[in-house]
């Protein structure tokens, strides 16, 4: 079984199913191909601030095993660590980027592949929209106009500010 996180993007004013299509999910474990592709792993899911720190963070090393004098291979395992830790860390950059760019955080689903995710989630995520969207429209149906004659008194008096 996989864990993904769901994200909704902002609303851009489409509708319910063009929105629906463009729900993220975020499968939450280890990535070989952030790993094995760091830099074009990065460019692939537009996580720039990532790919910046990335070259920074890999160039720093690179230059101060280099200046320590490090071998070569000493070096490659350097590098080859902070792919790893791409590798752990790849989905949660995902979700930070999502959420720094404006989108909502849905839950978690749980499923065996991506598309029983999907079906569990779009389950409980049609039935929610239905129901978000039945209570605004009676929330935004008209109350009934008062009888004629009505007041807006409550009590005793019969119109507001009336002589004694």
């Amino acid at each position: 079984m996989t864990v993904y996180m769901v994200f909704e993007p902002p609303r851009r004013g489409d509708d319910s199913l063009v929105h629906a299509e463009r729900i993220a999910f975020v499968r939450d474990r280890f990535s070989w191909a952030a790993f094995l592709f760091g830099p074009l792993w990065l460019l692939w899911h537009r996580l720039w601030l990532a790919l910046i720190g990335y070259i920074v963070v890999v160039a720093a090393l690179a230059l101060g095993l280099r200046l320590i004098g490090a071998s070569t291979e000493a070096r490659a395992i350097a590098v080859a660590l902070v792919g790893l830790l791409l590798g752990f860390e790849g989905a949660t950059l995902r979700r930070q980027a999502l959420l720094r760019r404006g989108w909502r955080d849905r839950g978690v689903v749980i499923g065996d592949d991506r598309e029983a995710a999907e079906r569990r989630f779009f389950d409980h995520y049609v039935t929610a929209e239905t129901t978000r969207e039945m209570e605004a429209a009676l929330a935004s149906a008209s109350r009934p106009a008062p009888p004629p004659g009505a007041t807006d008194v409550v009590g005793l008096f019969p119109q507001p500010e009336a002589p004694t």
